[in-house]
């Protein structure tokens, strides 16, 4: 049976499954989700892109043909996603996490990624990651903590990003706030064609209503944080990262018919396909880590009531 590990703070609960991608599979506020909840079954069957939130790990998003070209050498990467033609979110959300510490209100899972034999295909450089996940709550507000560490482990340098993929509820009255300097516009497979501004269309500046807006791009120059409110709820939330992760994936899928209960809003270090761009384009967000160097970044979830209606905070 798959191990699942409970934290508690004030009037709010998380559920984590270290073993499938270190993973969140509830994140509740006075038994509202916060994040989408996990179905059983995929949790039964250990399916990661069900659940409520998992880390991103090496690489965020995708990289193209699941190639990764890098120091005038090509990489065959592992494609989890049959129908994706690029390798996509790393590595780190298909692995199982061992438990390092665990307290009533934070725990601390890690993996280790030795790049030989079969697992290179998953990522030809080997590393080490850390994630440690905190519940804090106070008289008025609770907040979920994540930090993603990464340390290299092998004996040559290696691109890398790091992120989360988090699934928020959504109905029609759902809010969405945040600022960005432009959004990238993407071809048929969802890589990235070109920066522009942001259209009227997709700007959630001042925040409104996500109505039937249909996204899946990465917005450049991201301003943390970013603001959800459910009004029928009255609660609001926000979501805030460290200035590294200065791009926003935002994914608002379409529906047939009706709209789908949920979004994605993803604090990432890097554009897509970064790494494959970064000798031709500027600001992709790839960094580079030398052997025995580590590089770490935090996002956060604050939570609270919200009976007025009115946002948390405006987005800056």
């Amino acid at each position: 049976m798959t191990e699942i590990i409970e934290l508690r703070a004030g009037p709010s609960r998380v559920v984590v499954a270290p073993a499938i991608g270190g993973s969140i599979a509830a994140f509740e506020y006075e038994g509202h989700p916060i994040l989408c909840p996990t179905p059983e079954q995929a949790i039964a069957e250990g399916t990661v892109r069900n659940f409520a939130c998992f880390p991103l790990i090496p690489f965020s998003n995708r990289i193209a043909d699941a190639k990764l070209r890098w120091a005038a050498r090509e990489y065959a990467l592992t494609r989890y996603v049959d129908s994706e033609t690029s390798a996509i979110h790393g590595n780190g959300w298909q692995r199982a996490w061992s438990v390092a510490r665990h307290e009533p209100s934070a725990l601390t899972i890690e993996l280790e990624h030795d790049a030989s034999g079969a697992r290179a295909q998953e990522w030809p450089f080997s590393y080490r990651a850390r994630q440690r996940l905190d519940l804090a709550a106070d008289a008025l507000a609770v907040k979920l903590t994540f930090e993603l560490r990464i340390e290299n482990t092998g004996n040559e340098a290696f691109p890398f990003g790091l992120g989360w993929h988090p699934y928020f509820n959504r109905d029609l009255r759902t809010v969405l706030g945040f600022s960005a300097t432009g959004v990238w516009r993407t071809d048929p497979v969802r890589l990235p064609t070109r920066l522009d501004p942001v259209p009227p269309e997709w700007n959630f500046d001042p925040p409104r209503p996500v109505g039937a807006t249909v996204l899946d791009n990465c917005f450049a120059g991201w301003h943390s944080p970013a603001t959800v409110r459910w009004p029928t709820q009255k609660f609001a939330a926000e979501i805030a990262a460290s200035p590294a992760c200065s791009f926003l994936v935002v994914f608002v899928p379409a529906g047939e018919g009706e709209i789908k209960p949920f979004f994605a809003l993803e604090p990432v270090t890097h554009m897509p396909d970064a790494f494959n761009r970064a000798s031709q384009d500027r600001d992709t967000g790839t960094r580079v880590l030398a052997p025995g160097a580590s590089f770490s970044c935090t996002m956060s979830i604050s939570v609270s009531r919200n009976p007025d209606g009115a946002p948390l905070m405006e987005s800056r």
